[in-house]
């Protein structure tokens, strides 16, 4: 009889932390989010040597290596409220060393996004060149699947999710809960919360929230 008491009170007061902890948990229903984008430029030339050009492109790499970090980093905010949001970059952005070998289609991409979770579409400012696009399409459905994994992100605890988009990239997504938003830098939407943490293991690039404003 002791025992069964014991682990009532036991259960009791689990229960009663759990619920102050979740009344204590502040949700956040408009804000901005500083973004960090990081290309592994390493990783990124080294697939581009081949038998072709392996003896030139090595030389050039090494002196790459000599004069630039391993990861460019490029900054990006996500304005964000129930209803809509808005990804884009700052006009003036720091940058590295100008070499060829410091070009990414991917890791140079810098499209401004702005998505109606509402009407499910966006609306996308491509620059191409000198010349300006506005893309507008449907917000892409991607069939993602939650994990159990977690990890901070920005003070946020996030749980991991895994997709595979356009028929081969993976793709690993980190959202919170404490932002009800069905949101995320780039394109990338579709959680039930805001996408604080994204990567492309294949690809080499990765965005991490820095900072959340409300």
């Amino acid at each position: 009889m002791k025992t069964t008491l014991k682990y009532i009170i036991l259960f009791a007061v689990i229960f009663i932390s759990k619920t102050l902890q979740a009344q204590n948990i502040h949700f956040i229903q408009n804000g901005v989010i500083e973004f960090e984008k990081r290309s592994n430029m390493y990783a990124l030339i080294k697939k581009k040597i081949n038998k072709d050009n392996e003896t030139y492109m090595n030389q050039a790499f090494e002196q790459y290596k000599k004069n630039n970090p391993q990861f460019k980093v490029a900054k990006s905010t996500l304005s964000f409220n129930q209803d809509k949001s808005l990804y884009k970059w700052p006009t003036v952005e720091e940058t590295m060393n100008n070499n060829w070998l410091n070009t990414d289609v991917l890791g140079d991409l810098k499209n401004t996004i702005a998505t109606n979770f509402d009407t499910q579409s966006s609306i996308t400012q491509k620059n191409v060149y000198e010349d300006t696009y506005l893309v507008k399409d449907s917000v892409r459905k991607i069939n993602w699947k939650i994990t159990d994994e977690t990890r901070e992100i920005a003070g946020y605890e996030c749980r991991r999710a895994n997709a595979v988009i356009m028929d081969s990239v993976y793709v690993v997504a980190y959202y919170t809960n404490q932002i009800p938003v069905s949101g995320g830098p780039e394109s990338f939407t579709g959680l039930p919360g805001m996408i604080l943490g994204l990567a492309l293991p294949h690809e080499n690039i990765t965005w991490f929230a820095t900072k959340v404003t409300e």
